[in-house]
């Protein structure tokens, strides 16, 4: 009987692990595997050459570059978009009217393609004929170049990504808000606690872990971060080069698929090696006592 149930089981679970291992466990092996290797994108003679590929990852300006440029992206788009999330999240805890309208208004950016939305602000950032360039023109303001002078080029995209996120913050943060009881702040309102007293102390800390899951999940996206710059500039501009343009520079226009293949691995490890600091914070938080 317990053959058959075993045999059950596993006509169930067998063919998405064989899926698992044929889409995610077998590319990335193969991935490490051509890291140690010169392999070309179009020909040529695959060949050992140890760890010379990574070698040249660490010593390649562009990496450093890349590694500074996606850090601060990182660091600027997923703080604002948590700051301004948690704030839109407490403007709408209450109930008002046409509530439902706003929510999903604000919810229609995260749920568009990024590549699509990245078109987009093209046309309304275009210093020619952008939206936003003619709108400042009639008011007789200034009309930058958003999209063609290096600094606000970084600033375009950091822009686009807030302004699409921002969302996915602000329905994490509510749903952290919803869940605290409302004894807890009767509780408060009672002992005559002080507005910032209770955002200090009740609002905040009850909402971290939600908050804290919310950080992980947009600073691991955030660190791929490739539609946007690919839509916007293009993979080649240093303004914008983030490591996954970077990666897909060096392996489809240089064609040398070995050392992409090493950028790919470095590129998982730093994904990996933030998930795991941050997750471990959020532990070593969670168990520290009120």
């Amino acid at each position: 009987m317990r053959n058959e149930r075993g045999g059950l089981k596993w006509a169930f679970v067998g063919p998405t692990l064989l899926l698992l291992v044929a889409f995610n466990v077998f590319p990335l092996v193969w991935n490490v595997v051509l890291a140690f290797t010169n392999a070309q994108l179009v020909g040529g003679e695959t060949r050992s050459v140890g760890v010379a590929n990574f070698t040249r990852v660490f010593t390649d300006p562009q990496f450093a570059q890349a590694v500074r440029l996606t850090a601060l992206f990182v660091f600027l788009a997923v703080a604002l978009e948590l700051v301004l999330g948690f704030s839109l999240a407490l403007a709408l805890k209450r109930d008002f009217k046409g509530k439902a309208v706003v929510m999903t208004t604000l919810l229609v950016p995260m749920m568009l393609s990024p590549a699509v939305m990245g078109l987009f602000w093209n046309l309304i950032l275009n210093g020619n004929y952008g939206i936003l360039n003619h709108t400042l023109g009639a008011f007789g303001l200034p009309e930058p170049q958003w999209l063609t002078e290096g600094p606000l080029k970084f600033a375009s995209m950091l822009l686009i990504d807030v302004w699409m996120w921002t969302p996915f913050m602000t329905l994490i943060a509510l749903a952290g808000l919803n869940s605290i009881p409302p004894s807890i702040y009767e509780a408060a309102e009672i002992d005559r606690a002080s507005a910032w007293t209770v955002f200090r102390r009740i609002t905040l800390p009850l909402c971290t872990p939600l908050l804290g899951l919310a950080v992980l999940l947009r600073t691991t996206d955030a660190l791929k971060q490739f539609d946007l710059v690919m839509a916007i500039t293009g993979p080649n501009d240093e303004n914008t080069q983030t490591l996954s343009t970077l990666l897909y520079q060096v392996t489809f226009r240089d064609g040398k698929l070995g050392l992409g293949s090493a950028f790919a691995c470095l590129v998982l490890v730093i994904v990996i090696a933030v998930a795991t600091v941050f997750t471990r914070y959020m532990e070593r938080l969670q168990r520290r006592p009120a």
